[in-house]
């Protein structure tokens, strides 16, 4: 059955950084970019009718503030997807998760202070850190049966050594997909409650998540926890609005939460513009059947990427995703160095993915691709990369 998910959309000449910086990025217009995590849908129309009502009804674009019903929303969403009991004290406002990660570098650690993340990760976890002038310390993940798995003696041994003051956590995984069972992400807390570490969870893809596995965040598993985790999240990955900028910061801690707010007010970063208050409040409220809808599709999409490998390409290994819509495989077949590796896609498959050595050493030989797209375009896109690995 046609799933309006199908609709082949031109995002050209939008302004958009996938589409219309190809010449910029790759020297040609002819690639297919597949790399950044946006999707190729439209935005939920509730979402859009929102944004329209508010420009017909507001003449006046002044300065906003976050309205109770979207404090509202907020709660209800994470309570009723997340099992998770917020008060209207525990939400702060960040321009987006990457602000976020530099925020909470700033506020729980000092100059020169050691932060750890798994290894490969979301690249902005390395650049926010180092842009700030603290240390990165890796925790390699190992892959076992095609996922990642983390490696905790190692961690501790970190920890025991290294005065490690922050954990920065992805979850899901970003990039390999991976959902943390309960049972890892209890270990993870209790190792980081042992060594005094503060543990913070980038969750903006925890909507995100494939049938049959379950999404747990990580303040929602003991009370303890609350003291020192703080979950950083947004409805803008979930509802691909990401041009709306805005996200949330939870944080139970009132010590932890006053040192937060002291570090927005030097930047003046906790203020939000009037559409991403008025997109977040629109997608949690009215947005559940368009993401029910979504994930149908992304599955299908997913079951289409793997099937593809294993009958086209059975010799690159594929981490099959439990959540996101982000496909990590290995390249190294080609036996190309990890520049020259991305390149061969480029020039030879036409088509742009990200570079798994930009996600830490742990990458090497390994690329990204962003599935999230109308079918017709993914399996242009399988293609592509069937191409490249045969030319």
């Amino acid at each position: 059955m046609e799933s309006h998910f199908d609709e082949v959309i031109n995002r050209l000449e939008t302004n958009s950084i996938k589409w219309d910086t190809l010449e910029d990025r790759y020297g040609s217009t002819e690639v297919l970019p597949m790399w950044i995590a946006d999707m190729d849908f439209k935005t939920p129309k509730v979402v859009l009718d929102a944004l329209k009502n508010t420009l017909e009804n507001c003449p006046v674009l002044g300065y906003t503030k976050a309205p109770d019903s979207l404090y509202e929303a907020i709660i209800d969403w994470q309570q009723q997807k997340h099992n998770m009991s917020l008060t209207r004290e525990a939400i702060l406002f960040s321009p987006g998760v990457v602000p976020s990660l530099a925020l909470v570098v700033n506020a729980f650690t000092s100059p020169e202070d050691n932060v750890m993340i798994h290894d490969p990760v979301y690249p902005p976890f390395t650049s926010m850190i180092t842009a700030n002038q603290r240390k990165v310390l890796r925790s390699e993940l190992t892959i076992e049966d095609n996922q990642f798995v983390m490696n905790f003696e190692e961690m501790e041994q970190q920890f025991k050594t290294k005065n490690v003051k922050l954990f920065i956590l992805c979850n899901p995984h970003n990039p390999g997909g991976r959902v943390w069972s309960k049972d890892e992400l209890i270990q993870l807390s209790e190792l980081c409650y042992k060594y005094k570490v503060i543990l913070v969870s980038d969750e903006i893809h925890g909507d995100l998540i494939f049938n049959p596995h379950r999404f747990t965040s990580v303040v929602t598993i003991d009370e303890r926890y609350q003291d020192f985790v703080v979950t950083l999240t947004a409805a803008t990955k979930t509802f691909n609005m990401a041009g709306t900028k805005n996200s949330m910061i939870y944080v139970y801690n009132e010590g932890l939460r006053n040192l937060l707010i002291q570090e927005q007010h030097k930047s003046e970063q906790s203020g939000i513009n009037t559409f991403g208050y008025v997109a977040t409040e629109a997608a949690y409220r009215l947005g559940d059947d368009w993401l029910a809808d979504c994930l149908d599709y992304l599955e299908g999409n997913l079951a289409l990427v793997v099937d593809f490998f294993a009958t086209e390409l059975p010799e690159v290994m594929v981490v099959k995703p439990q959540g996101t819509y982000l496909v990590w495989f290995n390249a190294s077949s080609l036996g190309l160095e990890d520049q020259a590796l991305t390149q061969h896609f480029v020039e030879v498959g036409k088509i742009g993915l990200n570079a798994g050595i930009d996600f830490g050493p742990a990458g090497s030989q390994f690329l990204r691709m962003n599935i999230a797209t109308s079918r017709t375009t993914l399996v242009e896109g399988l293609k592509r990369i069937k191409y490249a690995f045969t030319h």
